[in-house]
């Protein structure tokens, strides 16, 4: 087995609030069940840093960044960019984005709104 096969990376449960490292499977990737409630992960990416549990704003804001598509894949060196923390930052971003024509995806990722 290859290096690939031994990455490891991040499952998040966005409602108990927990993240889990697991080795990613690049050729089945089958679906991930959260421990403590039983309902599916949601994969998160290799350059995911969980907020604080009880940072009910955080995870707000992430549950908003992950079912847009947007993930914490490392890019090289450079780690995922910039990523919203708070569900103001991601409000605003997606207010202007949409004001502008820009998918939901690309307006959550910008680090300095147009």
């Amino acid at each position: 087995m290859g290096l690939m096969g031994h990455a490891k990376t991040s499952y998040v449960c966005l409602d108990c609030r927990v993240s889990y490292k697991q080795p990613y499977d690049w050729k089945h990737d089958r679906q991930r069940i959260c421990p403590r409630c039983t309902e599916p992960l949601i994969h998160a990416g290799s350059a995911f840093a969980a907020p604080k549990r009880r940072d009910v704003n955080a995870w707000r804001a992430l549950g908003v960044l992950l079912h847009a598509g947007v993930g914490f894949h490392s890019s090289c060196c450079g780690g995922p960019g910039f990523r919203p923390r708070t569900v103001r930052e991601v409000r605003e971003r997606l207010t202007t984005g949409r004001r502008t024509g820009t998918p939901d995806a690309q307006a959550l990722t910008w680090r300095d709104m147009p």
